[in-house]
């Protein structure tokens, strides 16, 4: 009894052990993680934003980057895996990518099930989509978002139908940003095209409740508050399940 016991111990640590190898793995590689020892016994699934978000274009291995074919995916199995409760997306970017940011911000707000954002260093240009397309959005009082309009690298062909394509290219970022927060879109295209802020570029920088008093995020916070408002939200979604529809 003694032997198997104690066999049934070393199982058990090197299962353990591989577990917490994925784990760190998964963390090292995709910056996702899924969040399960809370006193909630919520399932929740972290998704991290960071550095620069990658394009069709593979940039150089020495910038931090947020690569889309691999957020894409994991945001499908979150969805699609009945155990997940939450979304928690922690955001430190200074954008990239506009067609990549945008198709990462609107497969988040197809989600079914709830989802908060806490922007902590940053979350600028496409950063900002992003940021506002779960359920309810945090930033933390130092945080800051670049609001400015959208800029393309590299030669383009100066002529009319240029300006028109970065026009469709920009009212399809405002529109998301107003239809997933409260700010309008007058106001946040005149922050995008604000010429009294940055020396040499157009547009607006805003900090921490900044952010919040123009409609962009939703309420100031951390970790702590941002927990607790997705806890509450993933409880509210399971009542709503729970109860009996009406005939």
């Amino acid at each position: 009894m003694s032997k198997q016991k104690n066999s049934a111990n070393t199982q058990e640590e090197k299962d353990k052990k591989e577990v917490e190898k994925l784990r760190d793995e998964k963390i090292e590689n995709y910056g996702q993680v899924t969040l399960d020892h809370n006193s909630e016994k919520s399932k929740i699934h972290l998704l991290t934003i960071i550095g620069e978000i990658e394009g069709h274009d593979i940039l150089s291995s020495n910038s931090k980057t947020t690569k889309y074919e691999h957020v894409i995916p994991q945001l499908a199995a979150f969805e699609d895996d009945e155990s997940m409760e939450g979304l928690l997306v922690l955001m430190q970017t200074c954008g990239g990518d506009v067609e990549s940011g945008l198709a990462i911000a609107e497969m988040i707000a197809s989600l079914s099930k709830p989802s908060v954002s806490l922007v902590l260093g940053g979350s600028h240009s496409i950063g900002i989509p992003i940021a506002v397309s779960t359920n309810y959005s945090f930033i933390v009082p130092s945080g800051t978002m670049v609001v400015h309009p959208v800029r393309m690298n590299g030669m383009f062909i100066g002529a009319p139908q240029t300006y028109d394509y970065f026009k469709l290219i920009q009212d399809r970022i405002v529109g998301f940003v107003s239809r997933h927060s409260s700010i309008s879109k007058s106001r946040m295209e005149e922050l995008m095209l604000n010429t009294g802020f940055l020396t040499k570029d157009l547009g607006t920088i805003l900090v921490g409740s900044e952010a919040v008093n123009e409609g962009i995020i939703r309420e100031v916070g951390g970790m702590k508050e941002a927990l607790a408002k997705l806890h509450d939200m993933i409880h509210a979604n399971a009542a709503s399940k729970d109860k009996p529809s009406k005939k």
